[in-house]
């Protein structure tokens, strides 16, 4: 399909998309040890299994962990994915890492033996595309979108579960715009950046005189984000002797600066966010369980690109957009210089860095387009085509488009001598899709 033409087809199948797209809900069936079972539905949200209190699916078996497993709805039938527990996890008498649970079989935690039961298809009751500043129409989205707008409104505190590159501080940003905490504070902070020796006085601030160097009382993030939202980003890296006191800050909402005695409350909102296995941490014990339970009050999980395929057309003319601005025409011919249907259709690409590396490939592409895909080659004669109060406008539109498309090209061949090769580079776009171009145009 020509790019340039693509818009219909886009809007159909995002119209499409919206219409049909179903959330797969499955009834498990466990059964206890003792010889009791209990029927659970697991929908759209990942299912913490152990013994734990505040586990999800609460298991009364001596021999399970108290983090042990955890079980998520996919199309295919239902992920299981063993926690590192003590004694294991198993399908039909297997011992598995991850693996998926489809009907007719039985995966083991400790033992407490889990089946499904049925399965069915419910439609989801959100329609839009979009969620703040995140984009996507696939069913891990709006899967996604439902989840924060019903979150937003609340105080609950949030753990963002993502790999590198799925924008974890976007969704943190766009739940705050979304919250009543909208106009006062977000603030940021990377567990990650900040030497050990420091991270305490950067998260709680630090009193003149505390230690050496402390030549004036310092404010922290806590306060900082007083009235709004503090996002606390790689909190996987936050170092263990620290977490005790973080731990105190969430539960109490008050904290003690470096070198101070008062208790100072604080009134904020926490988002944190990792792209480790904060779960299988705990029964390493290279993470707090307390820590993280107090933490994954609201887990929300943000899907690898992978994973929502079918949002390539949106992200691609979404991020074109936030480079070229909203001008139809110009973000029409920008979507041409990326060649956006050859990422769409191709499935070469594994887009292993998500979002961050679809998006820096197309500021790449614009950028080999001289930054502005309607510039950066030698003028040609401009159109002339007279305007027609008779006709509609999208007609006449796409009239003037077709005239620079064909006086485009023919101009860039002509200029390399008849060379497709050189012709092609030059114009920033696939050599195959310049010859489809011309043949269009000599129509």
């Amino acid at each position: 399909m020509d790019p340039l033409d693509a818009d219909t087809h886009r809007t159909d199948k995002v119209q499409k998309v919206l219409r049909v797209i179903q959330l797969k809900v499955t009834t498990l069936v466990v059964r206890d040890p003792a010889g009791g079972f209990r029927r659970v539905e697991l929908r759209d949200a990942p299912v913490r299994v152990g013994t734990h209190p505040e586990s999800d699916l609460l298991l009364y078996d001596k021999t399970a962990s108290r983090a042990h497993a955890e079980l998520r709805s996919t199309p295919a039938g239902v992920l299981v994915r063993d926690l590192g527990s003590t004694n294991g996890t198993t399908i039909n008498g297997v011992r598995i890492t991850e693996a998926l649970l489809e009907s007719g079989m039985t995966a083991v935690c400790g033992a407490t033996a889990i089946s499904i039961e049925n399965a069915r298809d419910e439609v989801l009751p959100i329609p839009q595309a979009g969620f703040g500043a995140l984009v996507g129409a696939s069913l891990p989205m709006r899967t996604l979108f439902r989840e924060l707008a019903r979150v937003a409104p609340t105080n609950a505190t949030v753990l963002v579960e993502a790999e590198s590159g799925c924008g974890k501080e976007l969704l943190a940003r766009s739940l705050h715009d979304a919250s009543p905490r909208a106009s006062s504070p977000f603030v940021v902070f990377d567990c990650a950046s900040i030497a050990p020796n420091l991270i305490e006085s950067a998260l709680f601030g630090h009193e003149r005189g505390a230690f050496t160097g402390a030549t004036e009382r310092k404010l922290g993030v806590f306060e900082e984000a007083h009235g709004g939202t503090l996002f606390l980003d790689e909190i996987g890296e936050l170092p263990l002797e620290l977490q005790p006191r973080l731990l105190r800050a969430l539960e109490g909402r008050e904290i003690r600066r470096v070198g101070g005695s008062q208790p100072i409350p604080v009134d904020i909102r926490v988002v944190a966010a990792t792209n480790r296995d904060l779960l299988r941490e705990t029964n390493a014990r290279t993470f707090r369980e307390d820590l993280y339970f107090r933490l994954a009050v609201v887990r929300l999980r943000i899907p690898p690109l992978r994973e929502r395929l079918d949002d390539l057309p949106l992200l691609i003319e979404h991020l074109v957009k936030q480079q070229l601005g909203d001008d139809e025409r110009r973000v029409r011919l920008g979507l041409a210089v990326v060649n956006m249907e050859h990422w769409v259709h191709s499935g070469v690409h594994p887009w292993r860095g998500n979002v961050r590396e679809l998006r820096n490939a197309v500021e790449r592409a614009l950028a080999m387009a001289g930054g502005n895909p309607v510039e950066g080659v030698e003028p040609v004669a401009a159109p002339t085509i007279a305007v027609s109060l008779d006709q509609p406008l999208i007609e006449q539109r796409e009239r003037l488009v077709d005239h620079f498309e064909a006086t485009y090209v023919k101009a860039m061949l002509e200029k390399y001598e008849g060379n497709f090769t050189r012709a092609s580079a030059a114009a920033g776009i696939d050599r195959m899709y310049f010859k489809r171009l011309l043949r269009k145009h000599a129509r």
